[in-house]
């Protein structure tokens, strides 16, 4: 991939709202090139979307944990559909190793966390172990450099 389509990346990675005027302007292209580049990378299936970052600590979801779900025999075949039908869940993956799935759920207190894993665990046959997180270094980095930006300040 070219370096002038990695910038651009970057650039949208930090600021999906970004204007192509501004993309040209940061990458040295016309503002119908940097149009062009993006909709190239759109259709090639690198970008696949815009989305709104939302704080959930602004809407009282002060406490975010992950949790391992491990089946107690049989792996269910509506657990992810149980797990998609409860909106503090925000993250679900399907992992290898002791547990079947890790999820990340974020809520209002430890109240309602302990509700959340008991529904869990009444809905299918499971197990789980909670991590509750502390403090968020940094959250859904983009999976490129930008080589405009020199390895030491990135």
């Amino acid at each position: 991939m070219e370096s002038t389509d990695q910038h651009i990346l970057a650039l949208l990675s930090r600021e999906g709202r970004m204007s192509f005027t501004e993309i040209g302007r940061e990458t040295g292209l016309s503002t119908s090139a940097a149009q062009q580049r993006v909709r190239r990378l759109e259709q090639r299936g690198i970008i696949t979307g815009y989305h709104a970052r939302i704080d959930g600590a602004a809407l009282g979801h002060t406490l975010a944990a992950f949790i391992e779900i491990r089946p107690l025999g049989q792996v269910d075949e509506s657990l992810v559909d149980v797990l998609a039908s409860m909106p503090e869940i925000v993250s679900c993956y399907s992992v290898a190793g002791d547990a079947s799935h890790l999820c990340l759920a974020e809520v209002t207190s430890t109240q309602e966390l302990d509700d959340l894993l008991t529904r869990i665990r009444t809905a299918v046959n499971v197990s789980t172990s909670t991590t509750v997180v502390l403090r968020t270094l940094f959250r859904d980095r983009p999976p490129i450099d930008d080589p405009a930006v020199p390895a030491a300040k990135r």
